[in-house]
């Protein structure tokens, strides 16, 4: 999503935010970039994910983002 921001500008923000950014900053979005891609990591010191709210965030995005 770009977003003009009070006639002095544009900037980007993910389309998964867009409402968001609608509401928060008040702004109307201008068009989209479809094939700009954004990837996230998750780093831990630990070779295996024990937590088990890091392990179900963690098995969601791999199903969802990455399936």
């Amino acid at each position: 999503m770009v977003v003009l921001a009070h006639g002095a500008g544009i900037f980007p923000a993910p389309e998964v935010l867009a409402a968001e950014v609608r509401r928060q900053y008040r702004v109307e979005a201008v068009g989209s970039a479809a094939e700009v891609r954004e990837r996230f990591y998750a780093i831990s010191v630990e070779r295996r994910i024990k937590h088990p709210a890091v392990a179900a965030i963690t098995e969601r995005a791999q199903r969802e983002l990455f399936a």
